[in-house]
Protein backbone atom coordinates (compact mmCIF):
# COMPACT_ATOMS: atom_id res chain seq x y z
CA UNK A 1 0.00 0.00 0.00
CA UNK A 2 1.50 3.26 -1.30
CA UNK A 3 0.28 6.86 0.93
CA UNK A 4 1.02 9.70 -1.26
CA UNK A 5 3.20 12.65 0.02
CA UNK A 6 -0.04 14.80 -0.33
CA UNK A 7 -2.21 12.82 1.86
CA UNK A 8 0.63 12.80 4.80
CA UNK A 9 0.86 16.33 4.62
CA UNK A 10 -2.76 16.66 4.58
CA UNK A 11 -2.69 14.31 7.88
CA UNK A 12 0.36 16.23 9.73
CA UNK A 13 -1.96 19.47 9.12
CA UNK A 14 -5.83 17.79 10.59
CA UNK A 15 -7.14 18.77 14.42
CA UNK A 16 -8.02 15.91 16.29
CA UNK A 17 -11.72 16.38 18.24
CA UNK A 18 -9.64 16.54 21.84
CA UNK A 19 -7.56 19.80 20.16
CA UNK A 20 -10.51 21.27 18.57
CA UNK A 21 -13.02 21.17 20.92
CA UNK A 22 -10.17 22.55 22.79
CA UNK A 23 -9.57 25.84 21.06
CA UNK A 24 -13.40 26.36 20.67
CA UNK A 25 -13.67 26.51 24.57
CA UNK A 26 -10.76 28.86 24.62
CA UNK A 27 -12.34 31.25 21.62
CA UNK A 28 -15.87 31.02 23.32
CA UNK A 29 -14.56 31.87 26.59
CA UNK A 30 -12.19 34.74 25.56
CA UNK A 31 -15.03 36.32 23.30
CA UNK A 32 -17.54 36.34 25.99
CA UNK A 33 -15.90 37.00 29.59
CA UNK A 34 -19.18 37.49 31.37
CA UNK A 35 -22.50 38.03 30.13
CA UNK A 36 -26.31 37.63 31.68
CA UNK A 37 -28.92 35.63 30.26
CA UNK A 38 -32.51 35.54 31.09
CA UNK A 39 -34.45 32.30 30.78
CA UNK A 40 -36.52 29.79 32.18
CA UNK A 41 -35.71 26.95 34.26
CA UNK A 42 -36.26 23.49 32.91
CA UNK A 43 -34.76 19.93 33.32
CA UNK A 44 -32.83 20.81 36.72
CA UNK A 45 -30.87 18.54 38.31
CA UNK A 46 -28.98 18.43 41.76
CA UNK A 47 -26.72 15.43 42.28
CA UNK A 48 -25.36 14.42 45.63
CA UNK A 49 -22.31 16.40 44.58
CA UNK A 50 -24.50 19.54 45.26
CA UNK A 51 -23.88 20.80 41.83
CA UNK A 52 -26.94 22.27 39.86
CA UNK A 53 -27.33 21.40 36.01
CA UNK A 54 -30.27 22.78 34.25
CA UNK A 55 -31.08 24.08 31.03
CA UNK A 56 -32.02 27.80 30.46
CA UNK A 57 -34.95 28.16 27.56
CA UNK A 58 -36.91 30.94 26.29
CA UNK A 59 -39.99 30.44 23.33
CA UNK A 60 -37.45 29.27 20.57
CA UNK A 61 -34.34 28.01 21.87
CA UNK A 62 -32.39 26.71 25.03
CA UNK A 63 -29.27 26.21 26.20
CA UNK A 64 -26.92 23.82 28.74
CA UNK A 65 -26.18 25.31 31.84
CA UNK A 66 -23.92 24.82 35.18
CA UNK A 67 -23.64 26.37 38.86
CA UNK A 68 -20.89 24.75 40.59
CA UNK A 69 -21.91 24.22 44.37
CA UNK A 70 -19.64 26.99 45.54
CA UNK A 71 -21.42 29.32 43.65
CA UNK A 72 -24.98 28.06 44.20
CA UNK A 73 -24.61 28.13 47.58
CA UNK A 74 -24.58 32.14 47.88
CA UNK A 75 -27.66 32.14 45.83
CA UNK A 76 -30.40 31.35 48.70
CA UNK A 77 -32.78 29.64 46.88
CA UNK A 78 -33.05 26.30 44.88
CA UNK A 79 -34.65 27.13 41.63
CA UNK A 80 -37.96 25.22 40.43
CA UNK A 81 -39.34 23.79 37.13
CA UNK A 82 -40.47 27.12 35.28
CA UNK A 83 -39.16 29.47 37.66
CA UNK A 84 -37.70 32.83 35.17
CA UNK A 85 -33.90 33.58 36.36
CA UNK A 86 -31.45 35.65 35.35
CA UNK A 87 -27.92 34.36 35.40
CA UNK A 88 -24.57 35.91 35.02
CA UNK A 89 -22.11 32.96 33.43
CA UNK A 90 -19.46 32.47 31.58
CA UNK A 91 -19.64 30.67 27.93
CA UNK A 92 -17.45 27.90 27.53
CA UNK A 93 -17.73 24.32 25.93
CA UNK A 94 -17.98 20.61 27.55
CA UNK A 95 -14.92 19.29 25.97
CA UNK A 96 -16.12 15.69 26.43
CA UNK A 97 -19.53 16.02 24.57
CA UNK A 98 -18.79 18.93 22.58
CA UNK A 99 -21.90 20.97 24.09
CA UNK A 100 -21.55 24.65 24.69
CA UNK A 101 -22.90 25.43 27.85
CA UNK A 102 -22.94 28.54 30.26
CA UNK A 103 -21.09 28.02 33.77
CA UNK A 104 -23.23 30.31 36.26
CA UNK A 105 -21.27 32.42 38.50
CA UNK A 106 -24.41 33.93 40.10
CA UNK A 107 -28.21 34.05 39.83
CA UNK A 108 -31.28 35.66 40.52
CA UNK A 109 -35.00 35.40 40.10
CA UNK A 110 -37.05 37.33 37.70
CA UNK A 111 -40.19 36.89 38.32
CA UNK A 112 -42.14 33.48 37.13
CA UNK A 113 -41.47 31.74 33.83
CA UNK A 114 -44.13 31.98 30.94
CA UNK A 115 -45.57 28.29 31.71
CA UNK A 116 -45.47 28.91 35.88
CA UNK A 117 -47.23 31.80 35.11
CA UNK A 118 -50.25 30.37 33.35
CA UNK A 119 -50.97 27.57 36.23
CA UNK A 120 -50.85 29.84 38.69
CA UNK A 121 -53.76 32.14 36.71
CA UNK A 122 -55.67 28.80 35.49
CA UNK A 123 -55.13 27.14 39.59
CA UNK A 124 -56.51 30.70 40.71
CA UNK A 125 -59.38 30.44 38.13
CA UNK A 126 -60.52 26.73 38.55
CA UNK A 127 -60.35 26.87 42.80
CA UNK A 128 -63.04 30.34 42.36
CA UNK A 129 -64.82 27.85 40.21
CA UNK A 130 -64.72 25.30 43.62
CA UNK A 131 -63.14 22.60 41.56
CA UNK A 132 -61.21 21.64 43.83
CA UNK A 133 -63.44 21.51 46.68
CA UNK A 134 -63.41 18.30 48.51
CA UNK A 135 -67.22 17.96 48.69
CA UNK A 136 -67.49 17.56 45.26
CA UNK A 137 -64.83 14.94 44.37
CA UNK A 138 -66.61 11.14 44.55
CA UNK A 139 -64.86 8.02 46.38
CA UNK A 140 -63.14 5.60 45.11
CA UNK A 141 -63.96 1.51 44.79
CA UNK A 142 -62.93 -0.06 47.88
CA UNK A 143 -62.36 -2.47 45.44
CA UNK A 144 -62.11 -1.83 41.79
CA UNK A 145 -63.62 -4.41 39.34
CA UNK A 146 -61.87 -2.84 35.84
CA UNK A 147 -59.14 -0.14 36.13
CA UNK A 148 -58.66 2.18 32.89
CA UNK A 149 -55.49 3.44 32.36
CA UNK A 150 -55.05 6.88 30.43
CA UNK A 151 -51.28 7.40 29.32
CA UNK A 152 -48.60 6.75 26.49
CA UNK A 153 -48.23 2.46 25.54
CA UNK A 154 -44.37 3.46 25.10
CA UNK A 155 -43.94 5.45 27.84
CA UNK A 156 -42.94 4.16 31.99
CA UNK A 157 -46.33 4.82 33.65
CA UNK A 158 -47.57 2.08 31.78
CA UNK A 159 -44.62 -0.21 32.92
CA UNK A 160 -44.84 0.86 36.38
CA UNK A 161 -48.46 0.63 36.59
CA UNK A 162 -49.24 -2.85 35.56
CA UNK A 163 -45.84 -4.57 37.15
CA UNK A 164 -47.26 -3.24 40.67
CA UNK A 165 -50.88 -4.74 39.68
CA UNK A 166 -49.18 -8.11 38.45
CA UNK A 167 -47.28 -8.08 42.03
CA UNK A 168 -50.30 -7.13 44.25
CA UNK A 169 -53.37 -8.44 42.05
CA UNK A 170 -52.53 -10.07 38.81
CA UNK A 171 -56.13 -10.78 38.27
CA UNK A 172 -57.53 -7.26 38.50
CA UNK A 173 -58.47 -6.11 34.46
CA UNK A 174 -56.69 -3.25 32.91
CA UNK A 175 -57.66 -1.47 29.81
CA UNK A 176 -55.40 1.00 28.37
CA UNK A 177 -56.48 4.14 26.22
CA UNK A 178 -53.48 5.21 24.32
CA UNK A 179 -52.29 8.75 24.22
CA UNK A 180 -49.82 11.48 23.84
CA UNK A 181 -48.64 12.53 27.41
CA UNK A 182 -46.78 15.85 25.67
CA UNK A 183 -46.76 17.92 22.59
CA UNK A 184 -48.87 19.82 20.92
CA UNK A 185 -51.51 16.82 20.39
CA UNK A 186 -51.35 15.61 23.78
CA UNK A 187 -54.05 17.75 24.93
CA UNK A 188 -56.89 16.58 22.57
CA UNK A 189 -55.91 13.17 22.68
CA UNK A 190 -55.79 12.92 26.28
CA UNK A 191 -59.19 14.74 26.44
CA UNK A 192 -60.59 12.19 23.82
CA UNK A 193 -59.13 8.85 25.84
CA UNK A 194 -61.68 10.37 29.10
CA UNK A 195 -64.40 10.19 26.75
CA UNK A 196 -63.95 7.63 24.78
CA UNK A 197 -63.56 5.41 28.58
CA UNK A 198 -66.73 6.64 29.95
CA UNK A 199 -68.52 5.81 26.65
CA UNK A 200 -67.42 2.10 26.96
CA UNK A 201 -68.32 2.70 30.67
CA UNK A 202 -66.51 -0.84 30.98
CA UNK A 203 -63.89 0.65 34.35
CA UNK A 204 -65.06 1.56 37.27
CA UNK A 205 -61.96 4.01 38.00
CA UNK A 206 -59.49 5.52 35.74
CA UNK A 207 -55.89 6.57 36.18
CA UNK A 208 -54.72 9.49 33.87
CA UNK A 209 -50.76 10.33 34.50
CA UNK A 210 -47.51 9.86 33.00
CA UNK A 211 -44.14 9.43 34.51
CA UNK A 212 -41.74 12.44 35.36
CA UNK A 213 -40.15 15.34 33.29
CA UNK A 214 -40.27 18.92 33.16
CA UNK A 215 -42.79 21.48 33.24
CA UNK A 216 -43.24 21.98 29.71
CA UNK A 217 -43.25 17.85 29.42
CA UNK A 218 -46.48 17.88 31.63
CA UNK A 219 -48.25 20.96 30.45
CA UNK A 220 -51.02 18.57 29.00
CA UNK A 221 -52.01 17.78 32.31
CA UNK A 222 -52.45 21.76 33.50
CA UNK A 223 -54.68 22.72 30.07
CA UNK A 224 -58.17 23.30 31.15
CA UNK A 225 -59.70 21.33 28.53
CA UNK A 226 -58.19 18.33 30.52
CA UNK A 227 -58.88 19.78 33.67
CA UNK A 228 -63.06 19.88 32.51
CA UNK A 229 -62.44 16.41 31.01
CA UNK A 230 -61.36 14.89 34.33
CA UNK A 231 -64.48 16.84 36.39
CA UNK A 232 -66.62 15.92 33.81
CA UNK A 233 -65.93 12.58 33.95
CA UNK A 234 -68.74 10.12 35.56
CA UNK A 235 -66.18 7.45 36.59
CA UNK A 236 -63.69 8.70 39.16
CA UNK A 237 -60.39 9.22 38.10
CA UNK A 238 -56.79 9.48 39.66
CA UNK A 239 -54.27 11.30 39.03
CA UNK A 240 -50.39 10.56 38.37
CA UNK A 241 -48.72 12.98 36.87
CA UNK A 242 -45.00 12.91 37.19
CA UNK A 243 -42.60 12.53 40.42
CA UNK A 244 -44.27 13.36 44.28
CA UNK A 245 -43.29 16.69 43.80
CA UNK A 246 -44.75 17.52 41.16
CA UNK A 247 -47.80 19.17 41.36
CA UNK A 248 -50.28 19.51 38.20
CA UNK A 249 -54.19 21.01 37.93
CA UNK A 250 -54.84 17.55 36.91
CA UNK A 251 -54.09 16.21 40.51
CA UNK A 252 -56.02 19.38 41.87
CA UNK A 253 -59.29 18.28 39.89
CA UNK A 254 -59.04 14.52 39.96
CA UNK A 255 -60.82 12.54 42.57
CA UNK A 256 -57.33 11.32 44.21
CA UNK A 257 -54.15 12.22 43.58
CA UNK A 258 -51.42 9.66 43.61
CA UNK A 259 -47.73 10.89 43.64
CA UNK A 260 -46.74 8.27 41.03
CA UNK A 261 -47.99 6.32 38.76
CA UNK A 262 -46.66 3.42 40.89
CA UNK A 263 -48.45 4.44 43.85
CA UNK A 264 -52.03 5.17 41.64
CA UNK A 265 -51.72 0.97 40.92
CA UNK A 266 -50.72 0.82 44.80
CA UNK A 267 -53.90 2.72 46.22
CA UNK A 268 -56.13 1.49 43.76
CA UNK A 269 -55.19 -2.81 43.34
CA UNK A 270 -56.01 -4.66 46.76
CA UNK A 271 -52.90 -6.55 48.22
CA UNK A 272 -53.59 -10.44 47.33
CA UNK A 273 -51.10 -10.96 50.44
CA UNK A 274 -53.29 -8.72 52.54
CA UNK A 275 -56.56 -9.85 51.31
CA UNK A 276 -54.96 -14.00 51.83
CA UNK A 277 -53.81 -12.82 55.20
CA UNK A 278 -57.56 -10.90 55.69
CA UNK A 279 -59.28 -14.22 54.44
CA UNK A 280 -57.00 -16.83 56.90
CA UNK A 281 -58.41 -14.88 59.86
CA UNK A 282 -61.83 -14.47 58.80
CA UNK A 283 -61.92 -18.27 58.10
CA UNK A 284 -60.38 -19.21 61.77
CA UNK A 285 -62.79 -16.43 63.39
CA UNK A 286 -65.13 -18.74 61.85
CA UNK A 287 -63.88 -22.54 62.80
CA UNK A 288 -64.14 -20.46 66.02
CA UNK A 289 -67.32 -19.73 66.20
CA UNK A 290 -68.89 -22.53 64.68
CA UNK A 291 -66.98 -24.74 67.49
CA UNK A 292 -68.14 -22.23 69.68
CA UNK A 293 -72.16 -22.69 68.32
CA UNK A 294 -71.90 -26.42 68.14
CA UNK A 295 -70.52 -26.71 71.36
CA UNK A 296 -73.52 -24.57 72.39
CA UNK A 297 -75.88 -26.61 70.86
CA UNK A 298 -74.74 -29.81 71.89
CA UNK A 299 -75.11 -28.64 75.88
CA UNK A 300 -78.72 -27.88 74.65
CA UNK A 301 -79.22 -31.30 73.45
CA UNK A 302 -78.01 -32.80 76.48
CA UNK A 303 -79.81 -30.63 78.48
CA UNK A 304 -83.28 -31.20 76.75
CA UNK A 305 -82.30 -34.96 76.95
CA UNK A 306 -82.05 -35.22 80.14
CA UNK A 307 -85.50 -33.18 80.92
CA UNK A 308 -87.18 -35.63 77.96
CA UNK A 309 -89.16 -38.37 79.67
CA UNK A 310 -89.97 -41.57 78.68
CA UNK A 311 -93.55 -41.21 76.70
CA UNK A 312 -95.19 -44.22 78.36
CA UNK A 313 -94.89 -42.28 82.00
CA UNK A 314 -96.92 -39.03 80.57
CA UNK A 315 -99.64 -41.33 79.05
CA UNK A 316 -99.97 -42.81 82.52
CA UNK A 317 -99.60 -39.84 84.42
CA UNK A 318 -102.57 -38.88 82.28
CA UNK A 319 -104.65 -42.33 82.63
CA UNK A 320 -104.36 -41.75 86.18
CA UNK A 321 -105.69 -38.20 86.56
CA UNK A 322 -108.19 -39.33 84.03
CA UNK A 323 -109.36 -42.12 86.37
CA UNK A 324 -109.42 -39.24 89.16
CA UNK A 325 -111.73 -36.72 87.12
CA UNK A 326 -113.96 -39.88 86.20
CA UNK A 327 -114.36 -40.87 90.09
CA UNK A 328 -114.93 -36.67 90.60
CA UNK A 329 -117.28 -36.60 87.74
CA UNK A 330 -119.51 -39.50 88.72
CA UNK A 331 -119.51 -38.56 92.12
CA UNK A 332 -120.91 -34.85 91.34
CA UNK A 333 -123.49 -36.41 88.93
CA UNK A 334 -125.32 -38.57 91.99
CA UNK A 335 -124.86 -35.46 94.35
CA UNK A 336 -126.30 -33.38 91.76
CA UNK A 337 -129.46 -35.95 90.99
CA UNK A 338 -129.79 -36.28 94.46
CA UNK A 339 -130.27 -32.81 95.36
CA UNK A 340 -132.22 -32.23 92.09
CA UNK A 341 -134.91 -35.43 93.29
CA UNK A 342 -134.98 -33.65 97.14
CA UNK A 343 -136.05 -30.32 95.18
CA UNK A 344 -138.84 -32.30 93.17
CA UNK A 345 -140.31 -33.57 96.56
CA UNK A 346 -140.40 -30.30 97.70
CA UNK A 347 -141.91 -28.61 95.04
CA UNK A 348 -144.57 -31.67 94.77
CA UNK A 349 -145.45 -31.14 98.85
CA UNK A 350 -146.07 -27.24 98.01
CA UNK A 351 -148.15 -28.00 94.97
CA UNK A 352 -150.57 -30.01 96.35
CA UNK A 353 -150.83 -27.65 99.53
CA UNK A 354 -151.94 -24.74 96.41
CA UNK A 355 -153.48 -26.89 93.72
CA UNK A 356 -155.17 -24.37 91.55
CA UNK A 357 -158.15 -26.78 91.19
CA UNK A 358 -160.27 -24.73 92.89
CA UNK A 359 -159.19 -21.31 91.67
CA UNK A 360 -160.40 -23.01 88.19
CA UNK A 361 -163.65 -23.37 89.54
CA UNK A 362 -164.18 -20.22 90.62
CA UNK A 363 -162.63 -18.67 87.24
CA UNK A 364 -165.18 -21.09 85.11
CA UNK A 365 -168.09 -19.65 87.09
CA UNK A 366 -167.19 -16.25 86.71
CA UNK A 367 -166.42 -17.00 83.25
CA UNK A 368 -170.12 -18.41 83.16
CA UNK A 369 -171.41 -14.86 84.46
CA UNK A 370 -169.49 -12.70 82.07
CA UNK A 371 -170.96 -14.68 78.81
CA UNK A 372 -174.44 -14.30 80.10
CA UNK A 373 -174.39 -10.65 80.57
CA UNK A 374 -171.48 -9.38 77.52
CA UNK A 375 -174.50 -9.36 74.84
CA UNK A 376 -176.62 -7.72 76.70
CA UNK A 377 -174.07 -4.45 77.31
CA UNK A 378 -173.10 -5.47 73.63
CA UNK A 379 -176.30 -3.88 72.20
CA UNK A 380 -176.98 -1.08 74.99
CA UNK A 381 -173.06 0.46 74.03
CA UNK A 382 -174.23 0.24 70.12
CA UNK A 383 -177.42 1.82 71.07
CA UNK A 384 -175.67 4.44 72.67
CA UNK A 385 -173.12 5.12 69.60
CA UNK A 386 -175.37 4.97 67.26
CA UNK A 387 -177.47 8.32 68.80
CA UNK A 388 -173.82 10.18 69.29
CA UNK A 389 -173.52 9.72 65.78
CA UNK A 390 -177.04 11.04 64.74
CA UNK A 391 -176.30 14.06 66.85
CA UNK A 392 -172.82 14.70 65.39
CA UNK A 393 -174.37 14.46 61.76
CA UNK A 394 -177.38 16.73 62.59
CA UNK A 395 -175.10 19.23 63.63
CA UNK A 396 -172.24 18.63 60.48
CA UNK A 397 -175.24 18.69 58.62
CA UNK A 398 -175.98 22.24 59.54
CA UNK A 399 -172.59 23.49 58.71
CA UNK A 400 -172.33 22.04 55.85
CA UNK A 401 -172.51 24.08 52.54
CA UNK A 402 -174.23 21.37 50.92
CA UNK A 403 -177.09 22.47 53.35
CA UNK A 404 -176.94 26.06 52.14
CA UNK A 405 -177.01 24.82 48.21
CA UNK A 406 -180.56 22.71 49.62
CA UNK A 407 -181.97 26.47 50.24
CA UNK A 408 -181.45 27.80 46.74
CA UNK A 409 -177.53 29.04 46.70
CA UNK A 410 -174.99 28.28 44.79
CA UNK A 411 -171.05 28.26 44.66
CA UNK A 412 -169.61 29.77 41.98
CA UNK A 413 -165.82 28.46 40.97
CA UNK A 414 -163.17 29.85 38.71
CA UNK A 415 -161.56 28.21 35.95
CA UNK A 416 -159.19 26.27 38.22
CA UNK A 417 -161.57 25.23 40.56
CA UNK A 418 -161.15 28.12 43.14
CA UNK A 419 -164.34 29.80 44.54
CA UNK A 420 -165.23 33.43 43.31
CA UNK A 421 -165.66 35.51 46.49
CA UNK A 422 -164.17 38.47 44.75
CA UNK A 423 -165.75 40.06 41.24
CA UNK A 424 -162.20 41.47 41.17
CA UNK A 425 -160.79 38.05 40.44
CA UNK A 426 -162.88 37.79 37.54
CA UNK A 427 -163.13 39.81 34.32
CA UNK A 428 -165.79 40.17 31.51
CA UNK A 429 -165.69 36.70 28.78
CA UNK A 430 -164.14 34.59 31.72
CA UNK A 431 -166.03 31.31 32.15
CA UNK A 432 -167.35 30.03 35.39
CA UNK A 433 -168.72 27.39 37.02
CA UNK A 434 -171.92 27.89 39.34
CA UNK A 435 -172.55 24.71 41.62
CA UNK A 436 -176.26 24.07 42.26
CA UNK A 437 -177.43 21.63 45.44
CA UNK A 438 -177.87 19.36 42.26
CA UNK A 439 -175.32 19.92 39.02
CA UNK A 440 -173.99 22.37 37.82
CA UNK A 441 -174.14 25.61 35.49
CA UNK A 442 -171.39 26.69 32.99
CA UNK A 443 -171.58 30.82 32.45
CA UNK A 444 -169.98 33.20 30.87
CA UNK A 445 -169.59 36.95 32.88
CA UNK A 446 -171.21 39.27 31.05
CA UNK A 447 -170.80 42.16 33.21
CA UNK A 448 -169.05 43.06 36.85
CA UNK A 449 -170.83 45.57 38.93
CA UNK A 450 -168.59 46.84 42.06
CA UNK A 451 -170.51 45.55 45.45
CA UNK A 452 -171.32 49.94 47.17
CA UNK A 453 -169.93 50.42 50.36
Amino acid sequence: MTISSHTLAASSRALSVSALNRQVKSLLENSFLSIQVIGEISNFARPSSGHWYFTLKDSRAQVRCAMFRGRNLATGFVPREGDEVVVTARVSLYEGRGDYQLICERMEKSGLGRLQQAFEALKAKLQKEGLFEQGRKRALPTHPKHIGVITSPSGAAIHDILTVLKRRFPGLPVTLYPTAVQGQEARAQIVRAIELANRHAACDVLIVGRGGGSLEDLWPFNEEAVARAILNSPIPVVSAVGHEVDISISDLVADQRAPTPSAAAELLSPDRHALNLRLQQLQRRLQSRMRWQLEKKRQQVNAARQRLRHPGDKVREHMQALDRLELRLTRATTRHIQLQRARIDQLQRRLQRVTPLNRIAQHRERLSQIDQLMPRLMQQHLERSRLRLAQQSGKLHSVSPLATLERGYSILLDSTGQAVTDSARVQVGDAVEARLHRGRLQCTIDRIDEEST
